[in-house]
């Protein structure tokens, strides 16, 4: 779970770190016995389980953000009563539900409470999960000790132990939501806002620097002079973010083992980067660089009439995640650990107690006080979000107008995944900017 808010009063953008960290038993040699032999966790392995941390970060965020008009069982309340009354299943959801549906029945004895008699739901079938309706209140009433201290814990740990994994009750208890300083860049005016590492936000920003570089230098023409799509605009997208992507996959994880932002984002740096695009061929292989140079995802954002705005993400990762699933909990462990890297040495290799690199990221946007913005976002997946992000800001159509904020969380609309439907997510507002009254309530607790 990661959040970008800005507050209208101190006109300042904060950032929170609601992920979850690997067991603290959790090592690559312990790993290695088990026959584990990639370079990764196997996306269906336990081990791949980080403590959940969505949980924590939504009794956090109101804790911090909000504005205390509204307790956490208003909240969650319209979630509870999905759960309860169920709901019609849509047509992709169903289809991606089915085609999960065997490994919901084997990753765990409790599958059953996330199918519909022993079957993934049909197009257009009510389904209802009154297990995940009272890990709800639970998580209402008792707040974080109820969730990981108490029933709910305690069934997350059974079931992955049961299952060969690392994670214990201490794990759960010492996890905590952090407040953390977002990081930013400027494009063509805007300031560019994004959570720090472990996130990949940070690909997105250094695209943006990468392409202003190339503008700045003349060594393309203005992004918004090429024709949307074509040949010669895709190019550039796709080289700036191989570059990125190729940066962050070694120099980005846990926080506390990344290179530090400001190198990575530095002007200099991303010069030196922008000068490998030719703006007329393919690179033909993409490396890292030194910037210190010693030599199924689902997304909501929100403004109201005070000005204050939330952009806001969580994910279960691949799909259903694990697809295993705590008894009388309703819902599947993520599989987020699959990001960790098992190589030694590693800037994101896996330690117990670290944090691995997450693909998801909220962004926000500020611009000049005079100015206001359209801007079109259709669709996200993982790795995806970065070039949405990016073909956003550059899509931008500068122009004044009267709006009561000066700054707006980046969008897009809601995925129709399946695990995003049995999560429960209730949206009332789902346009590209979201309405002042617009009802959000939250997803499944285990990311």
């Amino acid at each position: 779970m990661f959040l970008l808010y800005y507050d209208a009063k101190t006109k300042k953008v904060s950032a929170m770190n609601g992920s979850g960290r690997a067991p603290a038993s959790l090592t690559i040699a312990g790993l290695r016995k088990k026959g584990i032999r990639g370079n990764t966790i196997p996306m269906d392995n336990i081990n791949t389980v980080t403590v959940p941390g969505a949980a924590s970060g939504w009794i956090n965020t109101i804790k911090t953000f909000g504005s205390g008009t509204l307790s956490m069982e208003q909240i969650l309340a319209p979630a509870i009563q999905l759960a309860e009354e169920g709901f019609p299943v849509g047509e992709l959801t169903s289809l991606m539900w089915q085609a999960s549906e065997t490994a919901l029945k084997s990753a765990s004895p409790n599958g059953h409470e996330l199918l519909r008699n022993g079957k993934a739901p049909l197009t257009g079938e009510i389904f209802r999960n009154p297990t995940l309706a009272e890990t709800f209140r639970t998580l209402a009433r008792e707040g974080e000790k109820g969730f990981y201290e108490g029933r709910i814990g305690q069934e997350i740990v059974n079931l992955i132990q049961s299952l060969g994994g690392e994670m214990t009750m201490e794990d759960l208890k010492s996890h905590k939501t952090d407040l953390v300083e977002p990081i930013t860049i400027k494009y063509q005016g805007l300031d560019v806002w994004e959570c720090p590492p472990n996130g990949q936000g940070i690909v997105a920003l250094m695209a943006l620097g990468i392409i202003s570089s190339l503008q700045e230098t003349k060594r393309i023409r203005p992004i918004h002079q090429m024709k949307h799509n074509s040949a010669e605009y895709l190019h550039i997208i796709i080289e700036a973010l191989r570059l990125a992507f190729s940066d962050a996959l070694h120099h980005v994880g846990d926080i506390s083992s990344s290179t530090d932002s400001k190198h990575l984002l530095s002007p200099t740096y991303l010069a030196e980067r922008a000068k490998l695009i030719n703006p007329n061929k393919q690179l033909p292989k993409v490396h890292r660089g030194e910037p210190l140079m010693h030599s199924d995802t689902v997304y909501f954002s929100v403004t109201d009439k005070e000005g204050n705005a939330a952009s806001f993400i969580n994910s279960n990762f691949g799909g259903f995640g694990t697809g295993a699933v705590p008894k009388g909990c309703g819902f599947t462990l993520q599989n987020r650990g699959g990001g960790f890297s098992l190589i030694e040495g590693h800037t994101n290799c896996l330690k117990g107690g670290k944090r691995p690199y997450h693909t998801i990221i909220p962004a926000m946007v500020s611009i000049p006080k005079e100015t206001e913005f359209d801007y079109r976002l259709r669709k996200t997946a993982s790795c995806g979000l970065a070039m949405v992000l990016w073909e956003g800001i550059c899509n931008l159509k500068v122009r004044l107008s009267p709006l009561p904020s000066r700054i707006f969380p980046l969008t897009t609309r809601p995925c129709s995944s399946a695990s995003e439907y049995v999560s429960l997510w209730a949206f009332s507002a789902r346009s590209p900017r979201c309405s002042s009254n617009g009802h959000i309530t939250p997803r499944c607790p285990s990311t």
